[in-house]
């Protein structure tokens, strides 16, 4: 998905270098306690849903289009989860790009009765994880990042091999 328009602004004057984002993820979670992550095509791991906040943006409604975006599926936000930032969240994207976020973070629900369909161009797969699985290889550093700052997981260096 192509970069929003105010980001395409700074992009034009910043080149690659480094953005501060304020931005938001998305934790689905089902009955049994299981989160919805998504496979990021970038990088090729699991990761929360999520994204920028654009211009003018409330972070909730910016919360439910991320959801709609990238599994073709609303969602009930269902409160907040937390705030998370650090030298952790600093990613650089394939083409060089390179972010600092920090996120607002939400539980959520899936509305009932939707089909889950990832978008393609953001997200290949969506699946859902148990509590005990949030360190999980298949996870991104950024996604094993956000549970453990939330409490969720361990964190990376404490993991066994």
């Amino acid at each position: 998905m192509p970069a929003a328009p105010h980001i395409a602004r700074l992009r034009a004057k910043v080149g690659n270098d480094l953005l501060l984002l304020p931005s938001v993820a998305v934790l689905p979670i089902d009955d049994d306690g299981r989160v919805l992550l998504v496979r990021q095509t970038d990088f090729g791991s699991y990761g929360t849903i999520g994204g920028a906040v654009d211009e003018d943006e409330a972070p909730e409604d910016a919360a439910r289009r991320e959801a709609r975006e990238e599994i073709g599926a609303d969602v009930e936000i269902t409160g907040l989860v937390g705030a998370i930032g650090g030298p952790q969240f600093r990613l650089t994207y394939p083409n060089g790009d390179q972010c600092a976020y920090v996120s607002i973070v939400y539980g959520a629900r899936l509305v009932p009765g939707q089909d889950l369909t990832p978008d393609g161009q953001e997200v290949d797969q969506v699946r859902w994880f148990a509590r005990d699985e949030l360190d999980d290889p298949a996870l991104g550093d950024f996604a094993r990042s956000t549970f453990t700052a939330l409490g969720w997981a361990q964190p990376v260096d404490t993991l066994s091999p």
